[in-house]
């Protein structure tokens, strides 16, 4: 699907650097390169072979760039289109130069994500992996990257589509059976269809079960460092940032509010919260912040519960390991420095904020208390909110079809059916509307 226009933006961030691109896709990029690049060599660019660099000069309005330009035929190409990139010195004046100059010769310039959108619409790749693309631009993660890696080379495309196909083959013999009554064999086919819909249904089941995973993968995992004040839990989050971000003080009740900071371990993203101490107080803004620790605590995907090894656990510790006890949670005995008894056994780690001992045990006890022994990193696995509701409705649809099957005409069973394979292909792009499309590429930046 050949777009009439020729869209163009600059593809690489703004700012000073070694080297800027200027994209351009769409039916006469080649029309437009002629009237603005002149090769070093004796080829024209009218016979430019595809995939091959070629040095020469730029001519912009004002001043002319000695660069590079490459060009990408079409079905081979991002896009799907015929696409030219120009390769020009870093630098804002002169990467805006080069587009303005191809803006000039009549190409339009490119809204958020319409190269990918383009790419989308020429069947280059599903809306499921375009999105992979823009999880992999807005990654703040190594995890993050390689998530939407994952969702970009079509891993989770490949199990909706095989569901997909079977749910197609299943409606091919709904309406077989809905054609020709007289050969009287509705009722042998609902026997299979039901064995069939139900199998499909745990394949759906299995892998909304691995949303957990992606989600934290995704957004981060949240952890709550509590305990009551004065055990460390501050100079603890300092140590783990590498930098002090909270106020350390001897005074009981120094932190007020949580105070948040963003580790990475192991390639995940790990979002911290020191809490305020929890202890019975009579001061309100304190109890404010006691409140708020204990909302933050109940949100948390780990907590770390943090107790002074020099004085024991008393009742304000039993209070707030009572608050974390269905948590995945990770028992540190802190200020190992200031005392000579570590005898104590119900220790998950001794750590001491001051010399840094215990720190990294504690970030590998993050990491396997954050996702349970279970990251399944080379397998499908869901990560958008999207698709996650996608399937759930395609569950939810194939479950109503099983129930269906003990007491209701073929004809009836297939709009459950198809409801479910409609759900699917919001995934995939065969059924999304216009406003999901929109909404999906607004969150890319331009010039991708």
């Amino acid at each position: 699907m050949l777009m009439e226009e020729t869209i163009a933006a600059i593809a690489t961030p703004a700012g000073k650097g070694g080297v800027a691109v200027i994209r351009l896709s769409g039916k006469n990029p080649l029309e437009i390169t002629a009237q603005m690049f002149t090769p070093s060599g004796k080829t024209a660019v009218s016979d430019f072979q595809p995939y091959r660099l070629y040095p020469g000069t730029i001519a912009c309005d004002g001043f002319t760039d000695y660069g590079m330009a490459v060009y990408f035929k079409a079905p081979h190409s991002y896009t799907g289109e015929d696409v030219v990139e120009f390769q020009c010195h870093g630098g804002e004046s002169i990467a805006r130069g080069v587009l303005k100059k191809a803006l000039s010769l009549g190409a339009k310039s490119a809204g958020r994500g319409e190269f990918t959108k383009r790419a989308f619409l020429n069947g280059k790749l599903s809306l499921a992996s375009a999105e992979g693309v823009a999880d992999m631009i807005n990654g703040e993660s190594a995890a993050e990257v390689k998530a939407g890696y994952m969702l970009y080379s079509e891993k989770l495309t490949a199990e909706v589509v095989s569901a997909q196909e079977r749910l197609k083959n299943l409606l091919a013999g709904i309406d077989v059976s809905v054609d020709y009554p007289e050969e009287d064999i509705e009722e042998q086919h609902i026997g299979e269809l039901k064995t069939a819909l139900q199998t499909l249904l745990v394949d759906l089941q299995k892998l909304l079960s691995t949303y957990s995973l992606g989600k934290k993968i995704k957004s981060g995992i949240t952890v709550a460092i509590c305990g009551k004040p004065n055990t460390g839990k501050s100079s603890l989050l300092n140590r783990l940032l590498g930098y002090d971000k909270a106020i350390v003080s001897s005074v009981a009740g120094t932190t007020r509010d949580a105070v948040e900071g963003t580790i990475e371990i192991r390639g995940t993203k790990f979002n911290l919260y020191d809490t305020a101490g929890v202890r019975d107080s009579e001061d309100d803004i304190e109890n404010i912040g006691i409140t708020r620790a204990e909302s933050i605590i109940r949100a948390s995907d780990v907590a770390v519960f943090v107790a002074d090894l020099s004085r024991g656990v008393d009742e304000e510790d039993a209070r707030v390991l009572e608050m974390v006890q269905d948590k995945p949670l990770i028992k540190v005995f802190n200020k190992v420095d200031a005392t000579s008894d570590d005898t104590d056994t119900d220790a998950d780690v001794h750590t001491s904020a001051l010399t840094g001992e215990g720190i990294e045990r504690l970030k590998s006890l993050l990491y396997e208390r954050g996702f349970g022994g279970d990251q399944a990193e080379d397998a499908a696995f869901l990560i958008e909110q999207r698709h996650f509701d996608a399937l759930s409705r395609a569950a939810d649809s194939l479950h109503l079809a099983i129930t269906a099957c003990d007491f209701q005409p073929l004809d009836l069973i297939g709009i459950d059916v198809k409801a479910a394979w409609d759900a699917l292909g919001e995934i995939t792009g065969e059924t999304a509307t216009e406003a999901i499309i929109t909404e999906i590429f607004e969150k890319f930046c331009v010039g991708k």
